[in-house]
């Protein structure tokens, strides 16, 4: 069995069918292996055609200080890595990685793309460098295995057909200011740029004969419609008359209703004996998608964990956007306790919950914030647990708790509670209150 996860001791949150281009020298796609130089154009994915979405994988090379700065910055003492301006094929996902998953990069990265749309160049965005946090627990072979990386949070740029980068290397002085005559940390060791292409959304058959039954079935494999309380409480197993503090139901669209490629993941499901608790994420990918856009953006996000970080599958048990739509994420059921990669430490008998976005300094939408509260007065609520409440947990081991340690948090957690980051970013934090509030009303408490 493939066992897959990543993760690292850091701290902060974080297609189209493959296209038959020719191969240039040094690029890679989809390969477990990095290769050791960059080229100036990736390679056709290595997937057969038919397999949606693909990965780009290119080797950072050593940049001149010249080339590595914009004009006006500060000079750093030593070049960082990266590639210069260059054509790709189609992406519209992109993020750092390097071999290590213990080693945190301790510097920034930065890239700028090209619009396929407008033929424009994007100005600089930063990668989210401290991605660590999310990953499976210490000790547990999906953590161990060999496959997995260190890596920045993903970034969602759009459709793309240019990039450049550079990850420049950091160099504090005593005060935390940048110096250019101190020491630089050194950059991790095989860095590499992936570039991911999400694929093609799902379509809705064609209608046959029974165009009607068709339609239906296809549907209701593509989302678990909402339930009333009452057909709830049946759902669970609940008799008639019994009042049991559980949410109703909210709609939940499924795995092949986002377009989850299910032939990349482990075949394998991890399970906890219960969920006791809900930690809340931001994806760091940044906030420039559409609603329409937010199944490519999973896929993406899909993709470079499983692809690009080594882990068994998406890290995350649910996803919601900025609409307030709600997403399975880690394969295994949506009613049972599936063991995630989002709470480094704290992934056992727990659920991840991501919300779309980026919210250190924008608000999430009130949609989001009251999906997660829909989604977890129900999941919460199949095992008994009080969104209002306090649990007890025992660490698996992170920078904020030692291994063995029991902590006691809010049923409803930020990620930030079992870890030192920003995540789920200030704003979203501030909502976790409301949330709590809301869930356990939904609950009937």
């Amino acid at each position: 069995m493939r066992a897959f996860i990543a993760s690292s001791i850091g701290v902060t949150c974080a297609a189209a069918l493959a296209l038959p281009l020719a191969a240039p020298a040094g690029a890679a796609s989809d390969t477990p292996a990095h290769p050791a130089t960059a080229g100036s154009l990736p390679a056709e994915a290595s997937e057969p055609a038919a397999l949606p979405g693909s990965t780009q994988s290119l080797a950072l090379s050593p940049l001149s200080t010249a080339s590595a700065r914009a004009p006006g910055e500060l000079s750093s003492a030593a070049a960082g890595q990266g590639l210069t301006e260059r054509d790709v094929h189609p992406f519209s996902m992109v993020g750092v990685v390097w071999d290590d998953v213990n080693t945190e990069l301790h510097g920034t990265a930065q890239v700028r793309t090209r619009s396929t749309s407008t033929g424009r160049w994007s100005g600089w965005q930063d990668l989210e460098t401290h991605n660590a946090e999310h990953s499976a627990d210490p000790g547990t072979a999906e953590r161990e295995s060999s496959a997995v990386r260190g890596s920045t949070a993903p970034l969602w740029v759009g459709a793309s057909d240019g990039v450049e980068v550079r990850v420049d290397p950091e160099a504090p002085d005593a005060t935390g200011t940048r110096d250019a005559s101190a020491t630089p940390v050194p950059l991790p060791g095989g860095l590499h740029l992936e570039l991911v292409d999400p694929g093609k959304d799902p379509q809705e058959p064609p209608a046959t004969g029974a165009a009607g039954a068709d339609r239906a079935a296809a549907r209701s494999a593509t989302a678990l419609p909402a339930l009333s309380r009452s057909e709830t409480d049946a759902a669970a197993g609940y008799a008639p008359g019994a009042k049991p503090y559980i949410g109703p139901r909210p709609r939940i669209i499924t795995r092949k209703g986002w377009g989850a490629d299910e032939k990349i993941r482990e075949k394998a499901f991890a399970y906890t004996s219960t969920v006791k608790a809900a930690f809340v994420h931001h994806s760091a990918t940044g906030n420039n998608y559409t609603c329409s856009q937010a199944p490519s953006v999973l896929r993406g996000i899909y993709r470079y964990h499983v692809k690009s970080n080594g882990w068994r599958d998406i890290g995350y048990n649910f996803a919601v956007d900025k609409c307030g739509n709600i997403y399975e994420g880690r394969a295994g059921g949506v009613t049972k306790a599936v063991m995630g990669a989002h709470t480094l430490g704290f992934n056992t008998n727990t659920m991840g919950v991501v919300v779309l976005g980026t919210f250190s300094g924008t608000n999430p939408p009130a949609a989001s914030v009251n999906a997660v509260a829909k989604l977890t007065a129900w999941k919460l609520g199949l095992f008994k647990a009080n969104p209002k409440g306090k649990v007890t947990l025992v660490s698996g081991g992170s920078n904020k708790y030692k291994k063995g340690k029991k902590v006691k948090l809010n049923v409803i957690s930020g990620h930030r509670d079992g870890f030192a980051t920003e995540c789920p970013g200030a704003r979203l934090y501030k909502k976790l209150g409301t949330t709590r509030t809301s869930s356990a009303k939904l609950q009937g408490r």
